[in-house]
């Protein structure tokens, strides 16, 4: 079971990450099999299941999603914990509302992870 001293430290390393703009910084946090979804996949990696799998693939998207976004950066608003998962609440660069769901394995690096948003727009 997770403990709200590791979720904490989770977010504000997996912001901290984000807002460094260092793929492997933010790789860093994942399996090298990992699951990701996001209602962006489809217009930016061009799937249209809005889920990709693994660090190769999700690499790419997330390298063309900085490119697109240099003005990029999260504000840690809360964090939630479950038993083997975190929701971070998130304000991004445009102030719009986001949030992540990680899941966990053992080792404490994410196996799965799904962002959810208020709003989608540019």
């Amino acid at each position: 079971m997770l403990d709200r001293a590791f979720a904490e430290a989770f977010a504000a390393e997996w912001i901290a990450a984000w807002n460094s703009h260092d793929l492997d910084r933010i790789l860093a946090h994942y399996e090298d099999d990992f699951q990701f979804s996001s209602p962006f996949i489809p217009e930016v990696a061009g799937e249209p299941s809005g889920k990709l799998q693994g660090q190769t693939a999700i690499r790419e998207y997330w390298r063309r999603a900085l490119a697109r976004r240099a003005d990029l950066r999260f504000e840690l608003v809360s964090v939630f914990v479950g038993v083997a998962s975190v929701v971070i609440l998130y304000k991004r660069h445009d102030g719009k509302l986001g949030a992540e769901q990680f899941e966990f394995a053992d080792e404490g690096k994410v196996v799965r992870s799904s962002a959810h948003y208020a709003e989608i727009g540019r």
